[in-house]
């Protein structure tokens, strides 16, 4: 890639991937969570929009968060040797000391989301036994709290220094 593009828009290019991929699993995961934690018992006809967005087929979008997630987690942990060089050195000499420890403790809660992933996976793979119902809910919801923390403690970091600066 040498000579074809600069340095920054490499790495703009790769965090704006790790951005779409990531706007994905938050729609789909919050889908899910809506549909779990709201459930619709009989979907009327003139439904509004609440209602049909808490009405989808849930146990779909299971295959497609998992997948999402490795790929967000691969990307990111890509992203990251860039951050730890010429993001994260600026940040802890401007003293930003409570930004980095957030971005820390972000990697932390992304590690905790991918060890969760085989029982989120199970449990929706078994999404007709009424014995997995409320293990399928807890850790629903806690991926999906995990997954729009990810989501704005990453934003935030961007918008405080992003890879263009």
């Amino acid at each position: 890639m040498t000579g074809l593009i600069s340095t920054n828009t490499f790495w703009t290019l790769w965090l704006f991937g790790h951005l779409i991929l990531a706007l994905g699993l938050l729609g789909a995961v919050t889908h899910q969570a809506m549909t779990v934690a709201f459930p619709v018992r009989k979907p009327a006809a003139g439904a509004g929009i609440v209602t049909r967005f808490r009405a989808v087929p849930a146990a779909g979008y299971a295959t497609a968060v998992c997948v999402l997630y490795v790929l967000i987690f691969l990307i990111g942990s890509f992203i990251y040797t860039q951050y730890r060089v010429a993001i994260r050195i600026p940040l802890e000499a401007q003293h930003y000391y409570k930004t980095g420890g957030f971005f820390d403790f972000k990697e932390h809660m992304a590690t905790i989301g991918l060890v969760l992933l085989p029982a989120y996976w199970y449990f929706w793979k078994n999404a007709q036994s009424p014995e997995y119902d409320n293990a399928r809910k807890g850790v629903t919801l806690v991926l999906a709290v995990i997954v729009w923390f990810l989501f704005i403690v990453g934003h935030v970091l961007n918008n405080t220094r992003g890879f263009a600066s």
